[in-house]
């Protein structure tokens, strides 16, 4: 009889943080870029974008609960979620380039097809996604090995975030050849088919062990009322709401910081100075060879200079960030989940603020204070995800109702709720502060822009660290509720 308690290989661990590196490949791409393509390639207003955007990440986040349900209450003989990861992997990486593809239709057309292909691919998201997400709710039933399992996974999330923001733009500039449109479609297929292989992976390596008590019957409307009840639950919601909020304004908008703020000249120089301009290129070896390959080496004219130097500044900050998450577990195991959390947060918020102070040419201290950031940030992320996982048991411990998939459907819906408004507030704002694409900045919006990736993302920090300080599930009580648990589950008859 498996109690949940069991410890996992680590063939299975890689296996599941797989899925989560195929998930970053269309979620990165839609944090750094998506806004961008849209104004700058696609040709949308930024007010017509933000409002896009906020269409399709709302019509996820609604989509979340509903596959959740549907996730608890579906029974295969591979399990209830692993199913769902092999059957949406095809269409997952079909909208990927649909999604990221620009038609020759008029306007209104061709706003009528990117809200349409957007959604499609927020759908399918959403329906891997849910499942995958709740799939660490039943493979363990050990905190430990469900903070080890979240930092694989986001070890792997953050490898993939790497190679997104590194790689994007580069092999956009490669496969397009001055058409951007071409350059978007073929990258996002590349995305797609690392996407479908890591998906099956997932799949084939993965196990669910822990199972409701099968005498628990259960109706939609009676999950989400316990739901209510559920203090932790309440807490872990805003913060996701909160915290993803953060991640879109953030992260939709330093590609225009890169692009139009930062000054040119002193980018170069930087590159210069790490090799990556094209002066050696004739003595640069196979490494130079390769870095050009991929993009990464600035074009004689120099027209590059901002998406190189943004490239490498996504890459070197995913490196830290790497390195922090490896730190998690024993973070954890050692003053607790929450007090990690709490601490990494309010740092990440301090260092995020000093950003509005950097002048157009320091371009050093930006990535030095980047790194700061990043690795303060790290380790809470593969730690909020295992603290989902712990509201799950904390749930089952107080009802005697195990509603995995519920739960990391309504945190989901947070999550794309705080993304869909984080991404359409920073467009607005950008619309309000004058942005115009692909033109010079007025003063105005250029301070805009920095507010943006500055002070009016650590407000919702603000919020995450004081959920955090009312979130009330700390090591002691975490290993009481496993214990109790596995005491019950030895009297489950299946």
């Amino acid at each position: 009889m498996q109690t949940g308690t069991e410890k996992l290989r680590i063939r299975e661990k890689i296996g599941y943080s797989l899925g989560d590196a195929a998930a970053n490949f269309v979620f990165m791409t839609m944090i750094l870029f998506q806004s961008k393509f849209y104004t700058d390639t696609f040709g949308l207003a930024a007010g017509v974008a933000g409002t896009l955007l906020l269409v399709g990440r709302l019509w996820d986040a609604f989509f979340d609960p509903m596959m959740g349900v549907l996730a608890d209450r579906t029974n295969t003989r591979w399990g209830k979620f692993r199913p769902w990861i092999l059957w949406t992997a095809i269409p997952w990486g079909v909208a990927m380039v649909l999604a990221y593809t620009t038609p020759s239709f008029g306007m209104t057309a061709m706003i009528i097809y990117a809200c349409l292909t957007n959604i499609l691919l927020m759908t399918l998201y959403s329906a891997n996604n849910t499942p995958y997400s709740a799939l660490m709710g039943v493979m363990t039933g050990n905190s430990n090995e469900r903070t080890s399992l979240s930092s694989y996974r986001f070890v792997a999330a953050m490898i993939a975030q790497l190679i997104v923001g590194g790689f994007t733009l580069p092999l956009v500039a490669k496969f397009g050849q001055g058409n951007n449109a071409k350059g978007w479609q073929m990258t996002l297929g590349l995305w797609g088919i690392i996407c479908i292989v890591f998906f099956f992976i997932t799949f084939i390596t993965t196990r669910e062990r822990i199972k409701p008590d099968p005498q628990q019957k259960s109706s939609p409307k009676q999950d989400f009322r316990y739901l209510l009840k559920t203090g932790p639950w309440v807490a872990m919601f805003i913060l996701a709401f909160a915290h993803f909020i953060f991640v879109a304004m953030r992260g939709g908008t330093m590609a225009y910081y890169f692009d139009y703020y930062m000054n040119k000249d002193s980018m170069y120089i930087l590159l210069q100075n790490v090799g990556l301009t094209n002066i050696d290129s004739s003595s640069g070896g196979i490494w130079h060879y390769l870095l050009n390959t991929f993009g990464l080496i600035v074009d004689p004219q120099k027209s590059n200079v901002s998406s190189v130097c943004f490239s490498l500044f996504n890459m070197s900050s995913q490196f830290i960030t790497v390195i922090g998450v490896l730190f998690s577990t024993f973070l954890a195991m050692r003053f607790g989940k929450k007090a990690v959390a709490i601490v990494g947060f309010s740092l990440t918020t301090i260092f995020m603020c000093l950003f509005i102070l950097l002048p157009a040419n320091a371009v050093g201290t930006t990535f030095i204070l980047e790194f700061i950031r990043a690795l303060c940030y790290a380790p809470t992320i593969p730690l909020i995800w295992a603290m989902f996982a712990d509201v799950v048991d904390f749930s089952e411990w107080k009802t005697g109702r195990r509603i995995t998939g519920v739960i990391f459907a309504t945190i989901l819906f947070a999550l794309k709720a705080g993304l869909s408004l984080g991404g359409a507030i920073a467009l607005w704002l950008l619309s309000g502060y004058g942005y115009k694409p692909n033109s010079v900045q007025t003063p105005e919006a250029l301070q805009g822009i920095r507010l943006i990736v500055s002070i009016y993302p650590a407000i919702f920090l603000c919020i995450v660290v004081t959920c955090l300080a009312f979130y009330k599930i700390n090591r002691k009580l975490n290993v009481q509720i496993q214990d109790e648990l596995a005491e019950r589950r030895k009297a489950f008859k299946y």
